[in-house]
């Protein structure tokens, strides 16, 4: 394998009043100066750089993210605080812990107060979006590839930097580091993954042992829970996550990939303030997408086994039929579809009843195998993978993933002669059940704002009343987050993503997507039930004497109350918060719904 180039890890950020410079702290060879008029970039030979301000004035960063043009133009993104996990590969990976976001402009006197205003909402979503948990990167592993993919590769792909050779599936900050693909930015930029990534040194029988757990979120389709469903024309699905186990000992390395995402059909599901809103299937190609997308699959990863667990009956009825139709009407070899009602087998807290899916799949996971190199020499590859999914591709999706690299997990160690098979081990178990209810949460705060629910059977190895009661809290925070507060979410992820991107005189001569102005009713009727609430519970509350006055006022505000509540939910896509950003087109499929008024 080549010489693997290293990005610089602490640097020095001297600010002056037209440039940026980036100083690596140990050894510098190589200065990094942006222009803060033209927004030029160049590195430079360190010993011909003279900065002109006292050598103390900078500020300590520790990777440079790349550059977002907002209103009032470019602005700097650098990682200022990281948190180490462990180590993959000999190389270290952290979770960012901390950034900051400069403006390459000095003043804002060149806009309107409206363009200030915003400019400074837009900033907001910029520092949501690095804010979001569950950002890794490495200055010397390439997050954004298994270890099957790397060790796929010619020998000049090892060559080249992180950021230009990272699976763009996954690079998150790619629009941020598009002006910043020259080879001489090859150790300044820094790329930068989202998921989950936990690194546990373990004993077992006496074997020192890495095991990892990294997952990938796709760029493509992201979003939140019920704004972003299904599949696009381009054979992308939403919430796609690449999940790899990883169990290392000394120089032998062993991977197993399985992948999640949306039912790769044309599906919708938008808030509408009701707890469960209705799954409507689009009148389009449904067989032509399904067939983009899984040949796509099929040349990344394999042989694809479609594990289905949604409901066979009632609101997903519709959308298991569909998804079965399409795998028949395609008919792609090396594709299986398993559908497995995940709620209607499990039933009654019988978890013991996912031993007949596992049964079902055993041979093929067996078939599909796993990736396994000793001293960089390949001795086995992953055949193909497991392609799981639910309706949100978190919960149930979780279990069964889970239970998937556990058996995986079992047989490599066997095969490594670390266990018999056989034996137990409970420091192990815990630890394994422990880190995938951790995964399972940070996945789901990702796509849905709440942790994941049913962790409580990864956890400990079974369904608990206690469990349910936290199931029942998150399915109401999930309510209220999903239709009050996930529009703003989704535009922070298409503003970093660069699926919206700023126009020139935006707020001036080109309208800003973000002044929205809302319906009469979006105000009128919450304050009119708040005003009905507060005066029901009034007069319930004070003591009266006449109990048929009494009475009259609590059937009037009952019914006050009764009826703004069946207005408002009747209306319910003019009171959620939509996104507001255009992004290339999608804005008509991102449109709340006409109100039926």
């Amino acid at each position: 394998m080549a010489e693997q180039l290293l990005i610089h890890d602490d640097m020095k950020l001297y600010t002056t009043a037209d440039k940026f410079y980036f100083e690596p702290t140990i050894n510098p060879t190589e200065v990094l100066v942006i222009d803060r008029i033209t927004g030029e970039a160049v590195v430079k030979d360190f010993k011909l750089v003279k900065i002109p301000i006292p050598a103390n004035a900078y500020k300590p960063v520790c990777g440079f993210l790349g550059s977002i043009k907002l209103i009032s133009g470019l602005y700097l993104v650098v990682a200022k605080y990281r948190i180490m996990v462990g180590k993959i590969n000999g190389q270290d990976i952290y979770q960012l812990a901390g950034t900051d976001v400069i403006p390459y402009t000095r003043s804002t006197n060149h806009l309107t107060n409206k363009q200030i205003e915003d400019n400074n909402t837009y900033e907001k979503l910029l520092r949501a979006a690095l804010e979001t948990p569950g950002i890794y990167f490495s200055y010397g592993y390439d997050l954004t590839h298994s270890m099957q993919r790397l060790h796929s590769v010619p020998p000049d792909f090892h060559k080249m930097s992180l950021a230009s050779r990272a699976d763009a599936r996954f690079l998150w900050n790619g629009h941020l580091l598009k002006e910043y693909s020259h080879q001489q930015f090859s150790r300044f930029a820094l790329p930068i993954i989202e998921g989950f990534v936990a690194i546990n040194r373990v004993t077992v029988n006496g074997h020192q042992l890495s095991w990892s757990l990294v997952s990938r979120r796709s760029v493509d389709r992201a979003g939140t829970r019920l704004f972003m469903r299904g599949i696009d024309a381009q054979g992308n699905v939403a919430n796609f996550v690449e999940t790899e186990q990883i169990v290392e000992r000394g120089g032998e390395k062993s991977s197993f990939v399985q992948t999640r995402g949306s039912i790769p059909l044309y599906w919708s599901q938008y808030p509408n303030l009701k707890y469960k809103p209705a799954v409507a299937l689009s009148p389009e190609d449904h067989v032509a997408a399904y067939t983009r997308h899984l040949r796509d699959q099929l040349q990344r990863y394999g042989n694809q086994v479609l594990l289905n667990l949604i409901d066979q009956h009632g609101k997903e009825e519709d959308l298991e039929r569909g998804y079965r139709a399409a795998v028949a009407a395609a008919a792609l070899p090396a594709v299986r579809y398993e559908p497995f009602d995940f709620h209607a087998e499990c039933r009654g807290m019988r978890y013991d009843r996912l031993n007949v899916l596992m049964d079902r799949i055993a041979h093929e996971q067996t078939e599909f195998g796993y990736f396994l190199s000793r001293g960089g020499t390949v001795l086995l590859r992953q055949g193909g993978v497991f392609r799981t999914n639910c309706v949100d591709c978190l919960d149930r999706t979780n279990v069964v993933q889970s239970l998937l690299a556990k058996r995986q997990l079992v047989a490599v160690l066997k095969l490594l002669a670390v266990t018999t098979g056989d034996d137990q081990h409970p420091h192990l178990d815990a630890l394994f059940n422990t880190v995938w209810a951790d995964h399972a949460d940070m996945i789901s705060v990702q796509y849905s704002g709440t942790g994941a629910l049913k962790t409580d059977f990864t956890r400990t190895g079974k369904r608990t009343r206690l469990g349910l009661l936290r199931d029942g809290i998150n399915s109401l925070t999930r309510y209220y987050k999903n239709n009050f507060s996930d529009g703003f979410r989704q535009d922070t992820i298409d503003l970093f993503l660069g699926k919206y991107v700023i126009l020139e005189g935006e707020g001036n001569t080109v309208l800003c997507p973000l002044r929205r102005d809302r319906d009469w009713k979006y105000i009128t009727f919450p304050s009119v039930l708040l005003v009905a609430v507060s005066m029901f519970c009034a007069s319930a509350a004070i003591p009266s004497r006449n109990s048929t006055e009494v009475l009259l006022y609590l059937m009037f505000w009952g019914a006050a109350v009764g009826a703004t509540l069946t207005f408002i939910f009747r209306h319910g896509t003019e009171f959620v918060d939509w996104p507001r950003l255009d992004c290339g087109g999608l804005a008509t499929t991102r449109a709340a719904p006409p109100s039926p008024l």
